[in-house]
C-alpha cells in the first residue's frame, strides 16, 4: 500500500524541451495578444487623463495625473443611461423577434420535405449579401408613407409608436429593419444546426398528436438551446453597435440608441476625445456582459458537430 501510495509522488515529470521553434510560438502568441489588447488599452488609458494634460504634452506621452472623473463627466453629459435605456428598447424585442422567426423558419425547412425549401432557404441566405445602403433610397420613401396609428405603447418609458402618424421616427420602425436585416443570417445559422435533429422526433410528435407549434416551441426549440444561446449573442452585438438604422431612420436625438451619444460628443469645432474615450468604453460593457452571461451556450453553439462526419 504506501508503495502504491508513494508511486505517483516519486513518478518523473516528463517536461517537453524548450526548442526555438517552441520559443518562436510562444513569442508569437504573446505578440498576438498584446496586438489585440492594444486597441481596448490605448482608449481606456486617454480616458483616464484629463483633456488638459492630454493637449499640454501629447497623446503619446506620460501622464502627470489619471482619474476616473471622465468616466462620471461624460455619464451626465452624454446622458448614458437615457440612451441606454433607447438601445435596450430596440435590440432585446429585435433579438427576440428574430429569434422566433428564424426558428420558425428554419424548423419548416429541416423538419419536413416540401417543394420549395431549397429555394426559401437561398433567398433568405441571399438576403445576408444585400447591402443595407443599396436600398435606402426606397426604404427612406416607403417609412415616409407608411401610415402608423399611436397605440401608446412604450417599454422603460420609452414609446415604441409616437404620434407622428408615420413609420418614420418611430422606434418600431428600427426594430423592424433590424429583424429584417438579421433573419436571414439568423435562418442559415439555425437550420444548419437544426439539421443535426433527426426528423424521426418531429415525426414521433406528430403520430402522438402535438400540432407543429407544440413540436416547434416544446421540443425542437430545448434541442436548440445552444445555437440559440450563440446567435442571441451575436445578434444582441449587431444590433447593439448599429447606428446607421438609427442616423437614417429617425430624426428625433432623444429617440435613438447609444451610438448616437457617442456621436453627440463631437463638436463643432472641437472634440474632447479623452472623454469620447470614456464613453466609448462605458457603450461596451452591455456585450461584454450579455457575452459573459451566455458564454457557455455561445462556445457550445459554435462547437457542436465539429467532430461529426
Amino acid at each position: 500500500m504506501s508503495a502504491v501510495a508513494t508511486a505517483p509522488a516519486n513518478r518523473r515529470i516528463n517536461k517537453r524541451p524548450l526548442t526555438a521553434g517552441r520559443v518562436f510560438l510562444h513569442g508569437f502568441l504573446i505578440t498576438l495578444a498584446l496586438v489585440w489588447l492594444f486597441p481596448l488599452a490605448w482608449p481606456f488609458y486617454t480616458a483616464l487623463r484629463p483633456i488638459g494634460d492630454t493637449i499640454t504634452h501629447g497623446y503619446v506621452s506620460w501622464p502627470s495625473s489619471l482619474s476616473f472623473d471622465n468616466f462620471t463627466n461624460v455619464w451626465v453629459q452624454a446622458d448614458m443611461l437615457h440612451f441606454f435605456l433607447n438601445t435596450m428598447v430596440i435590440v432585446v424585442p429585435g433579438v427576440v423577434l428574430t429569434l422566433l422567426l428564424a426558428s420558425m423558419v428554419a424548423f419548416a425547412l429541416t423538419q419536413f420535405s416540401w417543394r420549395f425549401n431549397i429555394l426559401v432557404l437561398m433567398i433568405f441566405t441571399a438576403g445576408n449579401l444585400l447591402p443595407p445602403q443599396v436600398i435606402i433610397v426606397p426604404l427612406y420613401w416607403i417609412y415616409l408613407n407608411i401610415p402608423v396609428p399611436d397605440l401608446g405603447i412604450n417599454l422603460f418609458g420609452v414609446e415604441l409608436f409616437s404620434d407622428n402618424g408615420l413609420l418614420y421616427d418611430q422606434v418600431i420602425g428600427v426594430i423592424l429593419i433590424n429583424v429584417i436585416f438579421q433573419t436571414g443570417f439568423a435562418t442559415f445559422v439555425l437550420s444548419n444546426y437544426m439539421k443535426t435533429i433527426t426528423k424521426e422526433i418531429t415525426e414521433s410528435a406528430l403520430v402522438d398528436g402535438a400540432n407543429v407549434l407544440t413540436i416547434w416551441w416544446s421540443v425542437i426549440l430545448p434541442l436548440c438551446r445552444p445555437a440559440l444561446g450563440a446567435m442571441a449573442t451575436l445578434l444582441f452585438t449587431f444590433i447593439y453597435n448599429d447606428f446607421f438604422w438609427a442616423l437614417v431612420l429617425m430624426k428625433s436625438g432623444d429617440k435613438r440608441p447609444i451610438t448616437s451619444a457617442l456621436n453627440n460628443l463631437h463638436g463643432a469645432f472641437f472634440t474632447n476625445y479623452n472623454l469620447l474615450a470614456a464613453g466609448a468604453l462605458i457603450a461596451a460593457v452591455p456585450p461584454v456582459v450579455v457575452f459573459l452571461l451566455l458564454q457557455k451556450q455561445f462556445v457550445r453553439g459554435l462547437t457542436l458537430g465539429s467532430t461529426k462526419g
